[in-house]
């Protein structure tokens, strides 16, 4: 018994190493299902027609300006859309809770100041 866990091991570390080896090779014919990837609009003009605009974040300036920066973040934007639908609130304040929970996950206070006892700030 202990013979075939073994000769199993051994098998399952080569055929690893030898698939590690290669990926590069067999990855790209692996099938990616549609449901994994969700194209979200990645321009300021996609973004203007999902409604991620508002008085104090004007995208339409940014249109009329003709920048052709890609556009707001994509894990950012679906985040956002997540708390607006979730929460009921508006663009501007789900923009506010977005970025007060990135800051506490980053121990970064409400005002942007750093949460570190050890913090020193010369202004």
């Amino acid at each position: 018994m202990t013979y075939f866990f073994y000769a199993l091991l051994f098998t399952v570390i080569i055929s690893g190493t030898a698939l590690y080896l290669t990926r590069s090779r067999w990855m790209p014919m692996l099938p990616v299902p549609d449901y994994i990837y969700h194209r979200l609009p990645s321009s300021f003009t996609g973004d203007l027609e999902a409604g991620l605009t508002s008085s104090q974040f004007d995208i339409a300036a940014n249109i009329a300006d003709g920048d052709t920066r890609a556009g707001l973040d994509q894990r950012a934007k679906q985040e956002v859309r997540k708390i607006m639908k979730n929460r009921k609130v508006g663009f501007d304040e789900a923009r506010r809770i977005y970025t007060e929970s990135r800051f506490a996950k980053n121990n970064i206070g409400p005002d942007g100041r750093p949460r570190d006892p050890k913090f020193v700030s010369f202004s």
